[in-house]
């Protein structure tokens, strides 16, 4: 089901994706870098959010601004962590009982991982291709909350190696799903990204 939202910005365009039963958990999933074509119907969400509601979440999708129809302009990280904040409030208010996880893939997962770690009602993040070294994530390290990435173990943005360290370094519980023979688009792995996400969070209790 695709709608708007009221974001900071503007209208931001958003998607809707909920299992057949009850959910059992709300989702918000965030898109790659929109300069660098992400968008919240990137092959990569697309397949993490069929994951997402295989394993029960209710998965909203959203254009950050400046992408698709959503109001705004780009701006490298401040604003777009208000609009996913904005997606948050309107996921919580659909969904006042469930508990939310913030995902997100590559730039997304920095603006969601960072994001949810801050917010109380936040209680798992998830993080798909997470660009460590890109981005400030060490309130991501030190959270209690629980913590799921994906990772391909070609990824020339962030070599797994560099993914690893920065794993190592986390504070528990933590788990992370290597995807073989995935870049940091996951070409021709997209499918893979999903039954990662889905093999990851399926049963999760906070």
């Amino acid at each position: 089901m695709t709608f708007d939202l009221e974001g900071p910005a503007g209208r931001l365009e958003a998607l809707l994706d909920a299992p057949r039963g009850e959910p059992g958990a709300a989702v918000v999933l965030a898109h790659p870098h929109p300069e660098h074509g992400g968008t919240m119907r990137s092959r990569v969400v697309h397949e993490a959010a069929k994951g997402l509601v295989r394993a029960g979440g209710a998965v909203l999708r959203f254009n950050f601004r400046g992408v698709g129809l959503s109001a705004g302009r780009f701006t490298g990280g401040a604003g777009e962590v208000k609009d996913f904040l904005a997606a948050t409030d309107a996921l919580a208010r659909r969904y006042p009982t469930l508990p939310i996880w913030a995902a997100g893939y590559s730039f997304g997962a920095w603006v969601a991982m960072a994001t949810g770690a801050a917010d109380p009602r936040v209680v798992a993040l998830i993080g798909i291709a997470v660009p460590f070294g890109h981005h400030d994530l060490s309130g991501v390290a030190s959270s209690a909350k629980a913590k799921f990435l994906v990772h391909g173990d070609r990824d020339e943005l962030c070599p797994l190696k560099v993914a690893q360290q920065h794993y190592g370094a986390m504070a528990e519980p933590r788990e992370l799903v290597i995807v073989d023979g995935g870049d940091h688009a996951f070409d021709g792995r997209a499918g893979d990204v999903g039954d990662a996400v889905y093999g990851l969070l399926e049963g999760f209790h906070a």
